[in-house]
C-alpha cells in the first residue's frame, strides 16, 4: 500500500522526487508518513482538506480488502 500511495500523490505534485512515504506498522494498524515539500502541500491538503481526504478514503478502503487499518500522516 505503501507505493499506492506514492503513486496517487507523485501524480499532484511537481516535485516527485521529493515524495516521501514511511510505512509504521504496529499490532492492529498501519500508519502511512507522507513527506511533501512545503510548495506542493497546498496539492497535496486540497482545498478544505478535500484531496487530503480522498487520498485517506482510498487507502482505507485498500486497508481494509487486505483486512488491516491504516491511517495516513502527512508531514512537512
Amino acid at each position: 500500500m505503501k507505493e499506492f500511495v506514492e503513486y496517487i500523490v507523485k501524480h499532484l505534485v511537481d516535485n516527485p522526487e521529493a515524495v516521501h512515504v514511511s510505512e509504521v506498522v504496529g499490532e492492529t494498524t498501519v500508519v502511512y508518513e507522507l513527506k511533501v515539500d512545503q510548495p506542493d502541500m497546498g496539492k497535496v491538503i486540497g482545498k478544505n482538506g478535500r484531496t487530503a481526504h480522498a487520498i485517506r478514503v482510498l487507502l482505507s478502503a485498500v486497508a481494509r480488502k487486505a483486512g488491516k487499518h491504516a491511517t495516513l500522516e502527512i508531514l512537512e
